[in-house]
């Protein structure tokens, strides 16, 4: 029998893994704005999450948890500038513009929003080098962990940290100012705010890690994020293929998992898709002309998402679409990522032959990758050749690190049909 001790422990795990997960980007976002030091903020919030995780178990957790949090770390922030002061050092504050308004509220710690955007554009802006512009926000406004943002960059983790932790100092070196969001600004930057925005929700709508396989609070505030921009900028196309995608994609939350299970998108209860977010994404999306650059990339992706709603069971997908539109969208990008997504749709509009030869020379950049292992798995399975689904399967496994993907995994190789091992 579990004793209260042993359930108060449990449940105040949860809530700093949950507080964690909703209020880091708020948090942190408030204490830069209040404190300007950006090197002072993430390592204070990161030491009044360590003390929760030894406090609460013992002591119970807070009314407010994020109130408390906050306190805490801006106490950390008042120590530390008390030994500065003592020691007669004098850290650089992070440049702010003349308009410029401290937030002095802090509350219950609810809705800042501002304060988000101004941190991403912040983190966005032209000085600093293009690959460390998302990844920078994602790391502190969204509290992505490095491993993560590494993966969704297809890159090493130390090779992310380092991008990350140059970028940080030559926002200080280069006197970079703290902003909100200014019209102009916002305008030069808005490609990587929107990217920052979709990676965010990619983070929480398919994370690679953890026993989730869809994080609705992560994707969620990146909806919110999105919704926030496309009221300042309406007028952007970028923004407002953002929102479309964004809510194209979120419609569907509910029907990936059944009791903690993956449910594949063919085998999807499309009742429990949002369909009034389903109509209000299509109706952006819609009205997008064909463009170039990122904005292209995000429509094309919703229109995507847009001919699978299009039917109300999967058999009547339009694969053939759907390939033509990932052809399009890989000839424009060049990712592997979309590369893999279109060897799916093949597999579908043509053979599952088909589909694996699309998969030939993905190994270079996404041998780490546990989905390219599994997609072919699947493909090969469909095609006869269970030798190379077994081993795919197998090595889809030793990659995956999401708790729920893992046991999909092991159940189609339990399954798996292996006449010719």
């Amino acid at each position: 029998m579990t004793s209260k001790s042993d359930q108060l422990s449990t449940w105040a795990d949860q809530v700093v893994a949950e507080t964690y997960r909703s209020d880091w980007g708020r948090l942190l976002s408030l204490l830069v704005a209040r404190t300007r030091r950006l090197d002072l903020a993430e390592d204070a919030l990161s030491e009044a999450f360590a003390r929760a995780s030894a406090r609460w178990p013992s002591v119970g957790v807070p009314a407010n948890p994020a109130a408390w949090l906050f306190t805490a770390a801006s106490r950390v922030i008042i120590g530390q500038l008390r030994s500065e002061a003592i020691h007669g050092r004098k850290a650089q504050l992070l440049a702010v513009r003349d308009d410029w308004v401290q937030p002095t509220r802090v509350g219950d710690i609810g809705d800042l929003d501002d304060e988000r955007l101004a941190l991403i554009l912040l983190c966005c802006h032209p000085a600093l080098h293009p690959g460390a512009r998302s990844p920078l926000a994602l790391r502190l406004v969204i509290g992505t962990s490095t491993d993560e943002i590494a993966r969704l960059f297809l890159v090493s983790r130390s090779t992310m940290a380092a991008r990350i932790t140059r970028a940080k100092k030559k926002i200080i070196a280069a006197g970079i100012p703290l902003s909100a969001p200014v019209d102009a600004e916002l305008r030069v930057r808005l490609d990587d705010v929107c990217r920052t925005i979709y990676l965010a929700f990619t983070a929480g709508y398919a994370p690679a890690t953890g026993p989730d396989l869809l994080r609705t609070d992560l994707a969620g505030e990146a909806v919110e994020l999105a919704t926030v921009l496309f009221g300042l900028v309406r007028d952007a196309h970028q923004v407002q293929a953002l929102r479309g995608l964004l809510l194209l994609q979120h419609a569907r939350r509910d029907a990936r998992t059944a009791e903690g299970r993956l449910v594949r998108l063919a085998e999807q209860d499309r009742s429990l898709w949002h369909q009034d977010e389903l109509r209000a994404g299509t109706e952006l999306i819609v009205e997008l002309p064909v463009s170039v650059g990122y904005v292209e990339e995000l429509r094309l992706q919703a229109l995507i998402a847009i001919e699978h709603t299009r039917v109300s069971t999967a058999s009547a997908t339009d694969w053939s679409a759907i390939a033509a539109l990932y052809a399009g969208l890989e000839t424009l990008t060049g990712s592997p990522i979309v590369r893999l997504n279109r060897a799916v749709a093949v597999g579908e509009a043509e053979s599952p032959n088909a589909g694996l030869a699309i998969t030939d020379g993905l190994d270079e950049t996404l041998s780490k990758n546990h989905r390219l292992h599994a997609v072919r798995a699947d493909l090969a399975r469909r095609a006869g050749r269970f030798v190379l689904a077994h081993d795919s399967y197998v090595r889809a496994m030793e990659l995956c690190a999401n708790d729920v993907e893992y046991e999909y995994l092991a159940r189609q190789l339990d399954g798996l049909d292996t006449p010719n091992l």
